[in-house]
């Protein structure tokens, strides 16, 4: 396992699979809309999507 801190490139990610196997990526202005943060349903749970001041995002339950 890598223990590098910070961002990883999406390409980083990929760089080690096979084509079948590489994700999709989503953009997050496809997700935010212009908001600062939107809520996500997953099952029965609900997460919050914030971006932060700092250009940053988190997610909390």
């Amino acid at each position: 396992m890598d223990d590098r801190s910070g961002p990883v490139r999406i390409d980083e990610l990929q760089r080690d699979r096979p084509a079948a196997l590489t994700l999709p990526a989503v953009e997050s202005v496809a997700i935010l809309q212009g908001r600062r943060e939107v809520i996500i349903r997953h099952g029965a749970e609900l997460y919050r999507l914030r971006l932060t001041a700092s250009n940053k995002l988190i997610l909390t339950k």
